[in-house]
Order: structure tokens, then C-alpha cells, then sequence
């Protein structure tokens, strides 16, 4: 059996979050035909407890903590190093010890990195196949978190969009194959490394449709009478902050001034001071975690998705699809997504337009169904065929394997 180095940024379990999501799926395909090696940092203490499941799908495991006090400090350190925050957020002498050991004992035959922080471990093995998952271009996002700031906030945020830009063209120069999670990112991403464009590729996420299954039945979470608009995600994560605050104070109160029985439910966990704060104002709730958030989609009017800082394809727009649901979302939450015959919603990044397709669906007797939403991500975001494209990318950049093009589109527990 082939081996393969599975370096992550983030324990890949459980499917939780939009990044995870990904590395859940790849994990598994990989464990049905690889020996994986896995090498992966925990950033979330809850996390420990899946532990043992990524165990018993790899030949051996690495798993590190990565505190809070701990990426602050590495930051710092990168930042009087001169180079991007992100690749030194990572920087792990028991981790590097680990896989120096690996590649030295054991033949793995390939090597696949899952974001560009852990893209180091495996930089000076050029006699290493090595595949680099980026997701997104996440040089491009720190871009946009400075436009979204200001004074020295801005300053450093534009610092790491250049920093980790050279970085991101270093490493695709360098490794044999670099995946995306849509076509349009992928684009993006040649312009940037034109001399790799060839070696670029856009493999999206897929989509569980029975897990995400409209017509199951669950208990409505929401109180008499009120009509939900929600928006789903985690809530101590930049963008979604930003998109919450956003629709909030620029779309919430046109929406509310039209339609006093109804309400904006923020659903996510661990949620800033700052979306905490949003729960003061009028017909605003923030629920926190919930044990599953399939209830508060079904049982909602509309689904807004406001990002107004993303790259690549929004998982939490897929799902929302999936469940058959009125999406109001920004152009940014619907990139990479092409448009589609009975879409219901609105895609704009005009506060009025949004305020007023909402409480159109808002004014609506009995919450609408789109079947045509589901129907798209059925047909066009399936798990095994995307998986599939996946594979064939790993073995692409295998000694002696085929061209991508002519082929189509027990643990040893954690380290100390």
C-alpha cells in the first residue's frame, strides 16, 4: 500500500467548520487507500476527544496543542523574523522532529500539505512528491481584512497579504500539484503564480445531502410567531464577525422597521464580544453553540450568508442550498458558485435590495421551499466525485503516474 504525510493546520475532525469540512472528507479518502501518516495541531481543546477516531485511520499520528498565548508568540517571532505570521504560527520542534524521523524510517511515497502554514515541514525534501491543498488564497483574504481596518491593525494585516503572497508563490513553484476549492479560486490563483499555472487545480467541497436533508423532521427552535431570518457560522471567525455586524447595523433595521415579528438569529459558536453586543439591539439574537444547526435552518424564512470579506466557496451557502432554503448573500459569500434556474433570494451587496427580498419571504404565510437549490448542489457538489478528482491530482504527482488531463476530471497517539 502507498504511504502519504498528511500535514494539517487543524485536527480533520470533526466536520464542524468550513476548513474541517474538507480535511474530514480528505482524511477518509485517503485512509481507504493510503497508509496515512498524520501530522496536525489542535486549537481547541475540545478537540482532544476526537482523537481516537483520527487514530484508527492512520499508521501513526502527531497531534500538537497550539495555544492561544503560543500563536501570539510565534506571530511575534515571525514578525521580527521578517516573514509571514502564518508560516510561524506553525513553526513546532516536536512536530519538525517527528516528520524528519517519518521521511528518514518509513517510505512515503507523497506528501499533502492542508494550508500553507504547515507547508514548511516539508520544504527542504524536494525529493518528496508534495501536494498543496491552499483552500483558499489566503494572502488575498489578509488583503481584505486591511481593507476592512485601519491604523496599525491595517498595516499588519497588509504586511502578512504580502508576506504570505510571496510564500504561496514559493510553495507553488516548488511542490508537484496545487488544489483549490473551486475553479474560480484556482483562477485567481494562476494569475498570481504563472509559472505553476499548470499545476494549479480547482476541486470543490461536496455537500452530505442526507445529512443536510430539508425534509427530515426536527423541532422548530424558534418562538411562535416569529418569522427568522438566520445566518450560520463561526462566530469568532473574522469574516463571519464582520458579515454579522454588517447585516446587523445596515441590512437588520430596514428589515425589522417592515417586519416587527421578525427576528435575526446569529447561530455559531464562541462568539465575540462584538457579536455578543449585537444581541442588545432590537429583534437581534445570538444563540451561541447549538447542538445542531439544522433546526434553525429549516424552520427559518431566509438564509443570509453577508460575507463581505470571503474567498473560495462558502460551505455554509452550500448547505443552506442543500436545505432548500431563500439565500440572501453578498457576491463575496457567492463566489465561485455558479447561478442556477429557480434560485430564490437575492444576491447583491446593497442593503436595501437585501432588506427588501427578505421581507418579501418574510411576508410569506408558511416558509417557501426551493427544490432547484437542492437539486444544483446534488448534481454539481457530490463528496465522491469531487473526491475523486482529488485522487487523481495525488496520483498525478506520483513518479510515473498519468497525466492529470488524460485522466479526467492503528495510532500511535499524540506527540509530546
Amino acid at each position: 500500500m502507498r504511504s502519504v504525510l498528511f500535514l494539517c493546520h487543524r485536527l480533520p475532525w470533526p466536520p464542524s467548520k468550513g476548513d474541517k469540512i474538507r480535511s474530514y472528507h480528505v482524511l477518509r479518502r485517503l485512509a481507504q487507500h493510503y497508509r496515512v501518516y498524520l501530522g496536525a495541531f489542535v486549537d481547541d481543546p475540545v478537540d482532544w476527544q476526537y482523537l481516537a477516531p483520527v487514530e484508527t485511520l492512520c499508521a501513526e499520528v502527531c497531534v500538537r496543542p497550539l495555544p492561544h498565548w503560543s500563536v501570539r508568540w510565534r506571530a511575534l517571532a515571525s514578525l521580527m523574523r521578517g516573514e509571514a505570521l502564518t508560516v510561524g504560527v506553525y513553526r513546532d520542534r516536536v512536530m519538525r522532529r517527528w516528520i524528519e524521523g517519518l521521511l528518514a524510517e518509513r517510505k512515503v511515497d507523497l506528501a499533502l500539505c492542508y494550508s500553507s502554514g504547515v507547508a514548511p515541514f516539508v520544504m527542504a525534501h524536494p525529493q518528496l512528491r508534495r501536494v498543496m491543498d491552499f483552500v483558499d488564497v489566503d494572502s488575498d483574504k489578509w488583503r481584505q481584512y486591511a481593507q476592512a481596518n485601519h491604523g496599525l491593525t491595517r498595516m499588519i494585516y497588509r504586511r502578512e497579504a504580502r508576506r504570505l503572497a510571496d510564500f504561496e508563490r514559493k510553495v507553488a513553484a516548488q511542490f508537484d500539484a496545487s488544489v483549490l476549492v473551486s475553479e474560480a479560486e484556482a483562477a485567481f490563483f494562476r494569475q498570481q503564480v504563472p509559472a505553476a499555472a499548470g499545476n494549479v487545480y480547482g476541486i470543490p467541497n461536496g455537500v452530505d445531502g442526507e445529512y443536510w436533508d430539508p425534509h427530515r423532521a426536527c423541532a422548530n427552535p424558534y418562538r411562535p410567531g416569529e418569522r427568522a431570518v438566520v445566518f450560520v457560522g463561526a462566530m469568532d471567525y473574522r469574516a463571519n464577525v464582520h458579515a454579522a455586524q454588517w447585516f446587523a447595523r445596515e441590512v437588520w433595521p430596514r428589515i425589522f422597521a417592515r417586519c416587527r415579528d421578525a427576528r435575526f438569529y446569529i447561530v455559531g459558536s464562541k462568539p465575540t464580544a462584538a457579536v455578543r453586543a449585537l444581541g442588545q439591539l432590537a429583534g437581534i439574537t445570538v444563540t451561541g453553540r447549538v447542538e445542531d444547526v439544522r433546526p434553525y435552518l429549516a424552520h427559518a424564512h431566509a438564509v443570509t450568508a453577508p460575507l463581505r470579506i470571503a474567498r473560495g466557496i462558502q460551505n455554509k451557502v452550500l448547505e443552506a442550498l442543500a436545505m432548500e432554503k431563500v439565500l440572501l448573500a453578498t457576491p463575496e459569500a457567492w463566489e465561485g458558485i455558479e447561478d442556477f434556474a429557480g434560485r430564490q433570494g437575492c444576491i447583491s451587496d446593497s442593503p436595501e435590495v437585501m432588506a427588501t427580498e427578505a421581507a418579501h419571504w418574510l411576508d410569506t404565510p408558511q416558509v417557501a421551499h426551493v427544490p432547484a437549490a437542492r437539486a444544483m448542489v446534488l448534481s454539481r457538489y457530490d463528496w465522491k466525485r469531487n473526491l475523486d478528482t482529488y485522487e487523481r491530482v495525488l496520483g498525478n504527482a506520483q513518479p510515473g503516474a498519468a497525466s492529470i488531463r488524460a485522466l479526467g476530471t492503528p495510532g500511535l497517539g499524540a506527540c509530546s
